[in-house]
């Protein structure tokens, strides 16, 4: 089976690392800029698992974890926010609006797909 991941990420930098991290796992990549155009690419794609940047364009990453969760063909797929929001209670805000697991920025590179793969196997808030 084929691991997937859509990367939703607004900074090019960032979309290239993460892509160059997850290619070097034999993850196939998919990466788009905004939250709109995540959840149209959510829907044809069908990812692993989905990489969700907070602070985007168009949509924040909280709403389009929301509308992820309220699709029945996407309900199940590991959300995980990758995110410079560091304060208390951030973390708490990622899983509350779906989001399986939460990574903070800047990433260590030589961990970070360790990071995201335990992420997915933690519940979600709200299946606790």
């Amino acid at each position: 089976m084929i691991r997937s991941v859509l990367l939703i990420e607004d900074n090019e930098q960032n979309r290239y690392l993460l892509t160059f991290l997850l290619e070097q796992h034999g993850y196939k990549v998919l990466s788009v800029a905004d939250g709109v155009r995540g959840i149209e690419a959510a829907r044809t794609f069908v990812p692993t698992f989905i990489l969700l940047d907070v602070q985007l364009p168009v949509m924040d990453g909280y709403s389009v974890a929301r509308a992820l969760r309220q699709n029945d063909a996407l309900r199940e797929i590991p959300i995980i926010a990758v995110t410079s929001y560091a304060m208390a209670g951030d973390r708490e805000k990622a899983l509350e609006a779906g989001c399986t697991g939460y990574i903070e920025k800047p990433i260590n590179p030589e961990t970070f797909v360790a990071e995201m793969e335990l992420a997915t196997s933690r519940p979600r808030a709200g299946d606790l």
